[in-house]
């Protein structure tokens, strides 16, 4: 069995104290995407992503959110994307509820260290709500073996009409084993506020060519908490050309 040096392991663990401290989103969207490290130059993408709460004793019962997004490099270590996002907390509220600007940077290059390492920048504004919400943090992921550990450690910051400006935190972390290109188990686990929960998923991706590819992945992820809604739905599917 290979061993990993001390340095690698001290790294996670600190990657992962350091989310689990800050964790204290509230609203209930802590289960989304798992952020990896990497741009790739010329990349442009659609993305879409769903959704959806269920526990019929819960407030976060039946909610549901969507993202539609167009992203593009902007310089060879650089990504934007902007996304329109709606959502739905009651079933006859469905409603496009803001729109958000996302900024990914790859901070090295694949390989370069023990591990691969980028930032994210996200400022997303509530529609006729004047709120908003401006999230950054830290990305990592380093491949043991066939497998790939994934950990995002993010800082929230909200403020505006009706909300109180404050920091929150978020973690997310997702293990996966590269089995075949377009079918890759993985484990993922979300925190924050009033959010623990942790689930398997399914991803993979189908290249039609060199730059054009169709990257898809699914999750149910379970509460762990007694706070957590039971089950929470994810699904996403990114088009690269």
């Amino acid at each position: 069995m290979k061993l990993y040096g001390k340095k690698a392991v001290i790294k996670a663990l600190c990657f992962v104290c350091l989310g689990s401290s800050m964790s204290a989103m509230a609203d209930g969207r802590v289960v989304d995407k798992v952020y990896h490290p990497y741009v790739q130059p010329l990349e442009r993408e659609f993305e879409y992503r769903y959704f959806y709460q269920r526990q019929a004793d819960h407030p976060d019962n039946n909610t549901m959110g969507q993202k539609l997004g167009y992203g593009f490099s902007a310089a060879e270590r650089a990504a934007l994307e902007i996304y329109v996002v709606a959502d739905r907390i009651h079933p006859e509220d469905y409603k496009l509820s803001g729109y958000e600007l996302e900024l990914r940077w790859m901070l090295t290059e694949q390989g370069q260290y023990s591990a691969d390492w980028g930032m994210l920048f996200e400022l997303e504004r509530q529609n006729n709500q004047d709120n908003y919400e401006f999230t950054t943090g830290l990305l990592m992921e380093k491949e043991f073996g066939p497998t790939s550990l994934t950990l995002n450690a993010l800082a929230v910051y909200e403020w505006g009409q009706s909300l109180d400006a404050e920091w929150e935190g978020e973690f997310r972390a997702q293990y996966r084993y590269r089995w075949l290109p377009a079918v890759q188990p993985a484990i993922e686990l979300y925190a924050g506020e009033n959010y623990k929960g942790a689930g398997p998923s399914l991803m993979g991706v189908h290249k039609f060519d060199k730059q054009e590819q169709l990257k898809w992945e699914l999750a149910v992820i379970v509460s762990i908490d007694n706070n957590t809604v039971d089950r929470t739905l994810r699904f996403a599917l990114e088009y690269e050309f």
